[in-house]
């Protein structure tokens, strides 16, 4: 048997303990916290929204003429820029007698974004025009209109706005209306007349 050859250690640390380590006394203390925390988390019982009864499936049977439709502040303005009637063309898209309900949210957007936008203001003061009025803090239209559709599903909303489109398209059976080539489409209403 022959001599087994020893290589020389290069270059050795001491090892020294991480800033991460468990035995730390700051770690051991942060590590109980989260500790306590799943215990906690564990115990919380889940809410699943209940779902309206008015659904059938994805379809909405609480939707019927004349229908009821929230506008947004810019769906009045994009009306304004294709110079359409606002109720006459909603009647156009659904066949159907149509109610534009306007929130003090929007009007309150309207009357922020001053004279540029006055006749969408007059638009939305107009007397066949229903109003709402909101009992939450703020005057953000979006988290309103969202608000007002959660709670009740009986609403069109009427927005050009492609964030409030997409928090939209995530609550089921809320069709959408907005103003595209010169018309209003709608998406989402199954009874809608194809065109």
């Amino acid at each position: 048997m022959g001599v087994q050859k020893k290589t020389r250690k290069f270059a050795q640390v001491k090892r020294v303990i991480g800033q991460r380590d468990a035995r730390l006394k700051k770690n051991q203390a942060k590590g109980e916290l989260e500790g306590k925390r799943k215990a906690m988390g564990d115990n919380v019982v889940r809410e699943i929204p209940q779902v309206s009864s008015s659904l059938f499936f994805q379809y909405n049977t609480a939707l019927r003429p004349p229908y009821s439709v929230l506008v947004d502040t810019n769906f009045l303005s994009h009306t304004v820029q294709h110079k359409l009637e606002l109720l006459e063309t909603m009647m156009d898209c659904l066949y159907a007698k149509c109610i534009p309900i306007i929130t003090d949210c929007v009007m309150a957007e309207l009357e922020k974004l001053g004279p540029k936008y006055r006749i969408a203001l007059r638009l939305a003061r107009d007397e066949r025009c229903e109003r709402l009025k909101c009992d939450h803090k703020g005057v953000y239209a979006d988290d309103c209109l969202v608000d007002r559709v959660m709670k009740h599903k009986v609403y069109i909303v009427a927005t050009n706005d492609r964030d409030l489109k997409r928090r939209i398209r995530k609550i089921p059976g809320v069709p959408i209306m907005s103003v595209a080539r010169g018309k209003y489409v709608i998406e989402r209403l199954p009874d809608a007349p194809e065109k």
